[in-house]
């Protein structure tokens, strides 16, 4: 018989950076780099790849937060121009730095979630 998996949030597991399958295992092997496969389940991450999807939404979305901030810093206190470099350039930096591990770990989980494979996507 094979080894029964529940089905587990994909918000959670991204967050923890954790196997989709399992929930257990880790799921990166450096800073950003998948495993090959779960140390716990075993199961082989090669097929759920996410290519530049973390980068796009964080793109998109973090600078849609980001702008609006600034636009209303701008109006609402009219700073120089230099200290809206000195504010929002580390602020984007490392925001998204932060937010790429459990996005990249969300879409991998997504894409186990809904059994979307590389296979998939050539034609």
């Amino acid at each position: 018989m094979a080894d029964y998996y529940p089905r587990l949030s994909s918000f959670q597991t991204g967050l923890r950076c954790a196997c989709p399958r399992c929930g257990q295992g880790k799921l990166y092997d450096g800073i950003l780099t998948v495993r090959d496969t779960c140390e716990v389940c075993g199961f082989d991450y090669a097929a759920l790849n996410t290519d530049d999807g973390p980068a796009f939404f964080i793109i998109v979305f973090w600078s849609a937060v980001v702008l609006t901030l600034a636009a209303w810093f701008q109006f609402s206190v009219e700073p120089p121009v230099w200290l809206h470099f000195v504010i929002w350039i580390p602020i984007i930096v490392v925001g998204a730095v932060l937010l790429m591990r459990p996005f990249k770990a969300w879409l991998v989980a997504q894409a186990y979630k809904h059994n979307v494979t590389d296979a998939d996507t050539t034609r």
